[in-house]
């Protein structure tokens, strides 16, 4: 870690001893850990649920459950989150945790396709954290939209955010022409900007955070 980066975890909020277990064991078991929130991001989107008090959350990609923990934490009694992982073999991991926090109960754990399993859920979410299959990115904005012809499942004043928006900088890089991960990503943020619908602010955060506001 990075004098600057240690300085940043020094002088902000302490991680929770739960999500601080969660995060050793995603790093010890997992092929690919760096999927994890972790701390900061964590911290930043329990205060936006916080700031923003929403009474439901979508969460597409769960991983192994810490993002969905740090924005339950924020979540009012009351308040829901639903949260769609397609791979079934995170599931008892993640629920595992989900079982032994206090926000516990406020989290929906849903396995298989967001585009599938999202429109069923019913009425529409103030907040909505993007960071599934990345291949997707532009697909999960037209359903939430309500593009492809089913009902919006955002309204005026819902708040999408997508991770990994930057991709470690291949956004800005020659595109390989089988790279569908960094095309579909170029595409969301082009559908993004292009949008009047929504309004919207790129944070530079880890991999890259597109903050987007509903009008």
């Amino acid at each position: 870690m990075e004098a600057l980066e240690r300085y940043v975890h020094e002088f902000s909020e302490p991680e929770a001893e739960l999500l601080h277990e969660l995060d050793r064991e995603t790093h010890l078991r997992e092929i690919a850990p760096r999927m994890l929130s972790g701390h900061i991001q964590g911290l930043l989107l329990g205060m936006l649920v916080r700031m923003l008090r929403p009474a439901r959350v979508l969460e597409i990609g769960t991983f192994t459950g810490y993002s969905a923990l740090s924005m339950a934490a924020g979540l009012e009694p009351g308040a829901e989150l639903h949260t769609i992982e397609v791979d079934d073999e995170l599931e008892e991991v993640a629920q595992s945790y989900f079982d032994r926090s206090p926000h516990g109960p406020k989290i929906r754990l849903h396995i298989g396709s967001a585009l599938d399993i999202a429109p069923t859920l019913g009425g529409t979410f103030d907040l909505v954290f993007i960071d599934g299959d990345k291949r997707e990115y532009p697909d999960y904005y037209r359903m939430l939209m309500g593009d492809g012809g089913g009902q919006p499942l955002v309204h005026g004043g819902s708040v999408l955010i997508a991770d990994n928006i930057l991709w470690s900088g291949k956004v800005v890089q020659p595109i390989a022409h089988n790279d569908r991960h960094t095309q579909a990503l170029v595409e969301f943020n082009r559908l993004i900007v292009e949008d009047p619908r929504v309004e919207n602010v790129i944070v530079p955060l880890r991999d890259g955070l597109n903050l987007i506001r509903v009008r």
